[in-house]
C-alpha cells in the first residue's frame, strides 16, 4: 500500500466547479502549503518515461488511450504499469478496465489546472 496522497490540483470550490489548487507561478511567490500541494505533480512528470506516458495519454485520440497503445516507451511492461501508477497516484490520470484491457485518461480539468499553475501574465 501506497502512502502517496492524491494530488489535489484542483479544489471543491462551490461544489458544481473547480478551482486550481495554487495560483499561477508568476503572480506571487508559492506559500510552503502551495508548494506541498503542487510537488508530487511536478515529481511524477519529472521522469522521462512518466513524461512520455502521460503525453501519450493526454494527446491520443478521444483523450484516452488503452495501455496497450502507449506501452511502447523503451521500458518493460511491468514497468509500464509502475509509472501509470504513480501518475494515477499523483492525481494526474484515471483508469477504467474494460474487459482485459484498462484505459487512462487525462481529465481535461488537471490539464487547465497545471495550464493555470504555469501561465505567464497577460498584459492588460
Amino acid at each position: 500500500m501506497s502512502n502517496t496522497k492524491v494530488l489535489p490540483l484542483l479544489e471543491a470550490d462551490t461544489g458544481q466547479s473547480v478551482a486550481p489548487c495554487c495560483p499561477p507561478l508568476t503572480e506571487r511567490p508559492m506559500s510552503a502549503e502551495e508548494a506541498e500541494t503542487a510537488a508530487p505533480m511536478f515529481k511524477a512528470l519529472g521522469d522521462p518515461v512518466r513524461l512520455r506516458l502521460f503525453s501519450a495519454v493526454a494527446s491520443h485520440e478521444g483523450g484516452e488511450a488503452c495501455v496497450c497503445d502507449i506501452s511502447d516507451v523503451g521500458v518493460s511492461q511491468p514497468t509500464v504499469s509502475h509509472h501509470l501508477k504513480k501518475l494515477k497516484e499523483a492525481g494526474l490520470l484515471t483508469s477504467e478496465r474494460r474487459g482485459t484491457w484498462v484505459y487512462y485518461r487525462v481529465e481535461p480539468s488537471v490539464l487547465a489546472a497545471m495550464g493555470t499553475l504555469l501561465a505567464m501574465p497577460t498584459d492588460a
